[in-house]
């Protein structure tokens, strides 16, 4: 007793013992023979866990390192944050489509918490993420994802993303020119309009996506994001959310403007039917389409819905000047198949196999998005492991799209890989960049057609090179852009007409 008051009247001694107690159990569960049977993984060490393993730049690659003595599926301290991992193909697939539920939720990730705030189609769980989700999917469908309608947009997109292009006179430009069109997609389905590429409110949004993805990349925005209790000590969070807020401002101007005159045009954007949805259901009790959901579901969107297609047209374009043989052969393909003075139709891919898995091909190679992390919404029993429910798992797509057992040359860039011995298009389970399970890519179908018919109408129309005095050679793809997406170094091209 006379110890107890001790300790009970020395405060910080108190806070000592609690910490080593914190320790002590958090170091029992931490190894391959925990209590909890959790994964193996690699000892961690007290307040950094394993962060002193990782490239902080490069998570994907760390990641791989660790299953070839850890095995596919094992254990990861992230500080103090514990995470199981998932790698190749057969591991992921198990969790991602034979465990859908048990691994549907996404963990409180601090910046996206500060963000969204648990609202959205991107970081939110539960129902508040099923019905969004729902409607979401729905309302793309509605607005023409994956229909004729939305394939002649693209066309026309396609058009003036080429006039753009044609303005150069063949002379060097930057790689972000590409993201205008596909963009451009997305806003006319969020908003109902496209933008001229002159447009300050166009040029706005795409400045500000730049900047927060490239943002939310930085080594120290992962340092807030695993210790956020030392959020004063950083200054990248605090701009990230300032960029953020600028995006909502223009995000909540259409949302006023849809309220206003809704009834009298009809629903032509996702945001008219979102604010349509919130008309409809303001008499239930608990109407889950408020304005923060509103504004936070649109601004998933804006972000999502415009880097990973408009990046990976960068990357195709790079990898043609890295390869001109292979833009030839894509360029003699579409010749025979398409008519003079027409524009290869979505339809056409069937037709047009080489081409095809030159497409597949290239977002194989790239990995764009390393990974997004998941959570368990119950407690799981995973191949001989027990996992507790709210533990963070990470599935490693970049590790399913460059697994060994499935590809063939999974470092080097093969359209072989989408080809049989025919020369016929082959699909490949091991393919999933846009994930899988009902957390997959909403706009898979939309990025498709958008890929396909920009890649083809691009290769119908230039031939395109490196600057002079840059040979093919020299163009180096082994260093990515560490950005929310692995996007290509800034460089140049020249895209000469081939009328």
């Amino acid at each position: 007793m006379a110890l107890l008051t001790l300790f009970l009247s020395y405060p910080a001694f108190v806070c000592l013992l609690c910490t080593l107690i914190f320790l002590v159990s958090y170091f029992s569960t931490s190894s391959g023979k925990s209590a909890f049977k959790l994964p193996p993984g690699p000892k961690p060490l007290p307040i950094i866990g394993n962060l002193h393993l990782l490239d902080i730049k490069r998570q994907d690659k760390s990641l791989m390192k660790f299953a070839k003595e850890y095995g596919p599926v094992y254990t990861l301290h992230f500080g103090f944050q514990k995470a199981v991992v998932l790698t190749g193909y057969e591991a992921v697939r198990d969790a991602l489509v034979n465990f859908t539920e048990e691994f549907v939720d996404r963990p409180p990730i601090p910046i996206f918490e500060e963000i969204q705030h648990g609202n959205g189609v991107f970081f939110s769980t539960g129902e508040l993420w099923r019905t969004t989700r729902r409607f979401t999917m729905a309302s793309m469908r509605n607005l023409g994802m994956g229909k004729k309608f939305l394939e002649d947009q693209i066309i026309e997109e396609l058009c003036f993303l080429i006039r753009s292009i044609k303005a150069f006179e063949g002379k060097p430009f930057g790689l972000r020119t590409f993201n205008t069109a596909p963009t451009n997609i997305t806003f006319a389905i969020l908003f109902g309009e496209r933008f001229d590429y002159k447009d300050p409110v166009f040029l706005t949004l795409l400045r500000l996506i730049d900047e927060v993805m490239c943002l939310l990349g930085s080594p120290l925005l992962h340092l807030f994001n695993f210790y956020p209790f030392l959020g004063f000590f950083f200054n990248v969070h605090k701009t990230l959310l300032q960029k953020v807020e600028e995006v909502r401002i223009i995000i909540r101007d259409y949302i006023k403007a849809s309220k206003q005159d809704i009834h009298a045009n009809g629903l032509k954007s996702y945001t008219d039917a979102l604010v349509f949805k919130q008309q409809e259901d303001a008499s239930k009790k608990e109407n889950l389409f408020h304005d923060d959901n509103l504004i936070a579901s649109i601004l998933d969107l804006v972000m999502a819905g415009t880097e990973t297609t408009a990046t990976t047209l960068q990357w195709a374009v790079l990898l043609m000047m890295k390869y001109p043989s292979i833009q030839e052969k894509v360029q003699e393909e579409i010749e025979h198949v398409v008519d003079p003075g027409s524009w290869a139709s979505y339809e056409d891919r069937k037709k047009l196999p080489y081409t095809n898995a030159v497409i597949h091909e290239i977002q194989r190679f790239i990995t764009l998005l390393p990974h997004v992390p998941r959570c368990t919404s119950v407690d799981t029993h995973f191949r001989g492991y027990f996992i507790p429910k709210g533990t963070t798992v990470i599935p490693s797509l970049t590790s399913v799209l460059l697994d060994p057992s499935h590809w063939e040359t999974p470092y080097e860039f093969n359209p072989g890989h989408f080809l049989d011995a025919e020369g016929k298009f082959v699909k490949k389970e091991a393919f999933m960049p846009y994930s899988l399970g009902r957390r997959n890519c909403m706009g898979e179908s939309l990025a498709k057609m958008e890929l396909f018919l920009f890649f083809a109408g691009l290769l119908q129309t230039f031939s395109f090179q490196p600057p002079p005095g840059i040979a093919a050679s020299a163009i180096d793809l082994t260093v990515p852009k560490t950005t929310f997406t692995l996007r290509p170094q800034p460089q140049l091209t020249c895209a000469v007409s081939r009328e």
